[in-house]
Parts: structure tokens; C-alpha cells; sequence
């Protein structure tokens, strides 16, 4: 009987042992995720306090790859390598991208941020890491320019660049016409707000936005991506825009719903915007609508 009683007691003491070990490494989980979120929102309050134009386009999924490696291991070249290439592809400007590592580096940097106020200053951040984000931004850069695409990669839609020679020869056809450009066509525009999804999961809402829009205009409407979080339709008005706007409306929240990863979403918003007599005033509005 002793031994049985000693046999269970060890048993007991193991199984014991085991639950409390899952219950540290569970809380060890919850606090790095509690602490990655603490730092992506501090870099994107700095980020954003320093000049960052288009808040809905800042998160991308290398900017939780830095905060990851961070955590882990600190700044590492390969991490900024990717965030600069992934800011360049984004659209994002050198000058934008080397201020968003600057804040990223006065967060990091607690003798610079007392109180927790990060004061970003690009002479202030280390070298290497300009260096390094700057390289990386280049490389695309200089990439899209000698082989500038007419097809987004992610959506697989065309780019706000062919886009804007649609509207050319849209322009060109009703000056030959002698017809009105504002009276026969109308520009529809879909946003989302992603700011607060992060990871793979932000790119599969503009995939799904982009899948909804070839579905509901089907009919020879040229389609384009203007930004990280923007799509345009250019529609004639003859063919009822302003009812497949509803249409869009429903299927991408009734899309966004069914996947939990994008189920917190507020939904897509959509304008329809009537474009201006000129093209070039048309080209402006193109560059204001890509903001969100």
C-alpha cells in the first residue's frame, strides 16, 4: 500500500508540475505578444508624429517582422533590409522610410525617449541601420524604374500607371466626340482600414476587395490599385455604378465576416467620386483618392 500511495503521490506531483509549467509558458506567450503590440504602437505613434502622410498604409508585414526580431534579438540588418524594400514596393519615399526608421530608433533608444515620448532624428540613428534600410529601398526602387509594371503583384490588377492612360485616351475619345467626360463616366473608389490588422492577414483584405470588384464589374470596367489599402473602378454611368457600389458594399463585408482573421474590420468604404473636366485635374484626383 505504501508503494501505491508513493507511486500516486509522484504521479500527482508530475501532472502538477506539468500544468504549471504550461501556465508559465502560456503567460510567457501573452506577455512577448502584449510586448510586441506595445512596441508596433509605439514606433507607428512616433512614426505618425513624425511626418508619416497616409496612416492606413504604415503597418505592412515586415513592420511585425522588426518588432519580432527586436524582441528576439535586437535590430538585425536582414530585418531592415526587408522593411526598406517592403516601404519602396509599397510606395512609400526614401525620405518617408529613413523617418520611419528614425522613430523606430528613438523608441528603441530609452535615453532618448523619457516618459516614453520618442523624439525621432535621423542624425540621431546609427548609421549602419540608415545605410542599410537606405540600400534595400533603392534596390527596388531603382528596379520599378527600369521595369515598371502595369500589374500590381499582390491583386493582380492593373497600377494607378494604366489607370491614368486609360483615362487619356477616355479623355482623347471625348474630345474627338465632342462628348463630356464627367457626364458619361464616374470613378468608384474602394478603401480599407487596416491599421489595425497585422501580418500576412492585411494583404488577404486587399486580395479579397480586388476578388469582390472583378466579380461585380464584369463588364470591361478598367479596375486598378491606386495605394496599399485603394482600388479604383473606372465604370460608365450608364451601367448603374451607384447600385454595384451596394453590391461591393455587401459581398466584402459578408467576405470579411466569414474570415476571423478580418472579421474586426468596419467594413470597406466607397466612394464614387465624378471626375473633372480636365485630365490632368482627373490625374490630381487620382493622387488624392489613393490616400484613403
Amino acid at each position: 500500500m505504501a508503494d501505491r500511495s508513493a507511486s500516486g503521490a509522484y504521479s500527482g506531483g508530475e501532472d502538477a508540475a506539468s500544468d504549471t509549467t504550461a501556465e508559465v509558458d502560456e503567460e510567457s506567450r501573452e506577455h512577448e505578444a502584449g510586448a510586441l503590440r506595445a512596441l508596433r504602437a509605439r514606433w507607428r505613434t512616433a512614426s505618425l508624429a513624425s511626418g508619416w502622410r497616409f496612416p492606413s498604409d504604415w503597418a505592412l508585414p515586415e513592420v511585425d517582422t522588426v518588432c519580432a526580431t527586436v524582441m528576439r534579438e535586437g535590430v538585425t540588418d536582414r530585418a531592415l533590409s526587408g522593411l526598406g524594400r517592403a516601404r519602396a514596393a509599397s510606395g512609400a519615399g526614401l525620405e518617408e522610410t529613413l523617418a520611419d526608421l528614425a522613430a523606430l530608433h528613438a523608441v528603441l533608444d530609452t535615453d532618448r525617449s523619457p516618459g516614453g515620448f520618442a523624439d525621432p532624428d535621423i542624425d540621431a540613428t546609427p548609421a549602419r541601420f540608415v545605410r542599410v534600410t537606405a540600400v534595400a529601398w533603392a534596390d527596388v526602387a531603382l528596379d520599378q524604374l527600369a521595369h515598371t509594371e502595369v500589374t500590381d503583384s499582390l491583386t493582380g490588377l492593373p497600377t494607378a500607371a494604366y489607370l491614368r492612360t486609360r483615362l487619356a485616351e477616355v479623355y482623347g475619345r471625348a474630345a474627338r466626340d465632342g462628348r463630356s467626360v464627367p457626364e458619361d463616366h464616374v470613378l468608384l473608389t474602394v478603401s480599407v482600414d487596416l491599421t489595425d490588422v497585422t501580418g500576412w492577414p492585411r494583404l488577404t483584405g486587399m486580395i479579397l476587395i480586388a476578388d469582390v470588384l472583378r466579380s461585380v464589374f464584369d463588364a470591361g470596367e478598367s479596375i486598378a490599385v491606386l495605394g496599399p489599402s485603394t482600388i479604383a473602378v473606372l465604370a460608365d454611368r450608364s451601367t448603374g455604378p451607384a447600385d454595384r457600389a451596394v453590391a461591393v458594399r455587401r459581398e466584402a463585408n459578408q467576405r470579411f465576416l466569414a474570415d476571423p482573421e478580418l472579421s474586426g474590420l468596419a467594413g470597406a468604404r466607397i466612394r464614387v467620386s465624378r471626375l473633372c473636366s480636365t485630365y490632368a485635374d482627373t490625374c490630381a484626383l487620382l493622387q488624392e483618392l489613393s490616400q484613403g
